[in-house]
């Protein structure tokens, strides 16, 4: 089923051009349920990531959080129950024979994780989940004892930010993921203000005049994925944001001026490429992914102009389906990427098939559709 909803995506892009500023139109035609249902059924079945890594790692990494609590997400929104047990089925052996799987939260990375155990209590009510995901959110914001606490770190937390703080654009998605998080579960309005201040540091620091994100201060190219993460990060906090926060409307600014730089520079495909602004750069799914989510979710909160923005999401999502092959397993994804100040770098990045970094966005998309307006 869903492989020919996937060739009927890729023949209605062209439709997807016209001027048109209803989303159902682009979404009965490509299905987010169907689509959503095969990439979260596909990761449940799927072993742990961590084996999969460049090197492998001794406990979850970040891809597999991010496309965990997507699928969650989906699969809640979806009021998928069979789903919803698989997911949780695969989180249970965590708390006893995989408990080494569980990663140490003192790095943004890492750390993370917490959005998981955060989202299944929002979904179970079950106190565990709330307790280990809490402990995660708590201890990003607590300073590491003896020698392990660099000079950085303590000059951030003495300021009052995360001592993780690093200035990779990555971060503030990882960063705010699960504070957001730690706030939708306990209604403690800590947790999202410290985000959206974090959030605000890194604003006045990376963002370019143009509205994208260098990679670091000293890695001046625009990098896909990162400045996915950005957007999807700014997506997340303000979605929970409260009105009459100090730092929403500056937030806000930031994300708007992201979006209409985006705008720009979308490819005919719906796609974005993996250097955003160089024409000579492949088109990457991942970012593309994360990019449609901030649109959609805008969209559909009133923040940007559903006349200006609709057919620029519809083209990214029909662009997005049209790489996800009957495997359910997304094309063309950038491979994990460290920073570095060489061009060629970016551009000779492995293009993996099925890669979590890429899968977690689709789920994102397919939830924010689902999401009621």
């Amino acid at each position: 089923m869903l492989f020919h909803i996937i060739i009927l995506c890729f023949a209605m892009q062209s439709y997807s051009q016209k001027e048109n500023s209803d989303l159902k139109y682009w979404t009965e035609v490509c299905s987010p349920v169907e689509v959503g249902k095969r990439v979260a059924e596909h990761f449940a079945e799927s072993p742990h990531y961590n084996h999969l890594w460049p090197e492998p790692q001794k406990s979850i990494v970040y891809p597999e959080v991010c496309t965990w609590y997507g699928a969650l997400t989906f699969a809640r929104l979806s009021e998928d129950k069979q789903l919803i047990k698989k997911l949780t089925d695969r989180f249970e052996p965590l708390f006893d024979a995989d408990s080494s799987l569980v990663p140490v939260p003192n790095h943004v990375d890492f750390t993370v994780f917490g959005a998981v155990p955060l989202e299944l209590y929002v979904i179970t009510h079950n106190p565990k989940y709330l307790k280990l995901g809490k402990n995660f959110a708590d201890q990003q914001w607590e300073l590491p004892t003896g020698s392990s606490a660099s000079e950085e770190a303590k000059m951030y937390y003495e300021k009052g930010f995360t001592p993780q703080t690093r200035m990779w654009i990555d971060d503030m998605y990882m960063i705010s993921a699960v504070q957001v998080q730690a706030y939708r579960a306990t209604g403690e309005l800590k947790y999202i203000e410290r985000a959206a201040r974090e959030m605000v540091l890194y604003l006045d620091s990376l963002q370019q005049p143009n509205g994208f994100f260098y990679h670091a201060p000293d890695v001046p190219f625009f990098w896909g994925r990162g400045n996915g993460w950005m957007a999807a990060g700014m997506t997340e906090l303000l979605t929970s944001l409260p009105e009459n926060n100090l730092y929403r409307a500056r937030i806000m600014e930031g994300y708007k001026r992201m979006m209409a730089s985006l705008l720009k520079y979308q490819a005919e495909n719906g796609t974005w490429r993996q250097l955003i602004d160089d024409p000579d750069s492949w088109p990457e799914t991942s970012c593309t992914g994360m990019f449609a989510f901030a649109m959609i979710t805008g969209i559909k909160n009133g923040w940007i102009d559903k006349a200006n923005y609709a057919v620029a999401a519809s083209r990214a999502w029909l662009g997005l389906t049209s790489y996800i092959n009957k495997n359910g397993e997304i094309q063309e994804v950038c491979e994990g990427t460290n920073k570095k100040n060489d061009r060629q770098y970016y551009l000779d990045r492995k293009r993996n098939v099925g890669d979590l970094h890429g899968q977690a966005p689709v789920l994102w998309c397919v939830s924010a559709i689902l999401k009621e307006d």
